[in-house]
């Protein structure tokens, strides 16, 4: 038995290494996550696997939420993976207002402390780029507030309450989420504000994406890109 045991470790000790180094560096320095639903359309997609920085802003024991080390907040207009406080599954959105703002949305133009967002219509060039299924169901805007920018995107057919919000303050030690894609996200706007401890990091890059309604296809032009 002695011996068996000996001959497994030789032969596995490599593996069991890189287990112990890698959950660690998963946990504390960096991550790639699943993104399963298009509310960040049309910058991420479902089925892009995002890299992750967890240093963006901290450090973190391993395993756990306690943070030893804190050098940076979240920005307006970083990407940023977080926990549900509804049901505890990971998210990703856009940070559109820290803690102290006041935000609002009228029409789906997005106000923050008074300043409206300024809107520009893509050409049908940038259209034609996008990697969006049937465009023409939708508006898309470059979105410029306070000194960040995005690609956002509403459908044409947008109406009623979802592109409205009265003017709420972020409280202390929270900040404001929503997806860039406006007309399908369970953002901030449905489960409020995003505690600071929620927040594990900031998205950063594309590992590799599969399109799930094609059987899983690997979309290859998206392999190894930054997120735009």
């Amino acid at each position: 038995m002695k011996e068996k045991l000996g001959r497994f470790w030789l032969e596995w000790r490599w593996f069991f290494l890189f287990i112990a180094v890698m959950l660690p560096f998963r946990s504390t320095i960096a991550d790639w996550n699943q993104v399963p639903s298009g509310s960040m359309k049309p910058s991420i997609l479902a089925g892009d696997r995002i890299v992750v920085d967890k240093l963006a802003y901290d450090l973190r024991v391993p395993f756990t939420d306690r943070r030893v080390l804190r050098w940076s907040a979240p920005e307006r207009g970083d990407v940023v993976i977080f926990d549900n406080p509804i049901d505890g599954r990971l998210f990703v959105k856009r940070v559109v207002a820290v803690p102290g703002d006041v935000v609002e949305l009228r029409r789906n133009r997005l106000v923050v402390n008074g300043e409206r967002a300024e809107y520009t219509p893509l050409t049908a060039a940038e259209i034609g780029e996008l990697p969006v299924e049937s465009p023409e169901r939708y508006r898309f805007f470059h979105e410029h507030l306070l000194g960040s920018s995005r690609v956002v995107m509403v459908r044409r057919d947008s109406r009623g309450s979802y592109g409205q919000l009265a003017p709420t303050r972020v409280p202390p030690g929270t900040y404001w989420m929503m997806g860039d894609n406006r007309d399908n996200s369970s953002d901030s706007r449905v489960i409020g504000a995003i505690d600071r401890e929620a927040i594990y990091g900031r998205a950063h890059a594309i590992a590799f994406s599969v399109d799930y309604e094609r059987y899983y296809a690997p979309r290859l032009d998206r392999f190894f890109t930054d997120l735009p």
